[in-house]
């Protein structure tokens, strides 16, 4: 199966992304979907995960313990009623 490719017409993009793969050392790809990602976190304003558990150590003024929190409340399902 061929592997997606990217395609930049921009020519300032093209020569923006060659330059900072080359200053990074990582390859054009990786460079366009961390902006990419960047740039969706910045437009939907949903926080960083490192942030929403700096938040949320802050408020709490101790770890969670996520696993424990989730464990607490599952519980098993019944199955189809036949």
């Amino acid at each position: 199966m061929a592997k997606p490719q990217l395609s930049i017409r921009s020519a300032k993009a093209r020569d923006l992304a060659h330059r900072l793969a080359r200053r990074e050392k990582r390859s054009i790809a990786d460079i366009v979907e961390r902006a990419l990602e960047s740039y969706e976190i910045r437009q939907t304003g949903r926080e960083p995960a490192s942030a929403f558990y700096t938040r949320l150590s802050a408020t709490y003024g101790a770890d969670v313990d996520l696993e424990a929190a989730i464990k607490a409340s599952r519980t098993a399902h019944a199955g189809p009623e036949l």
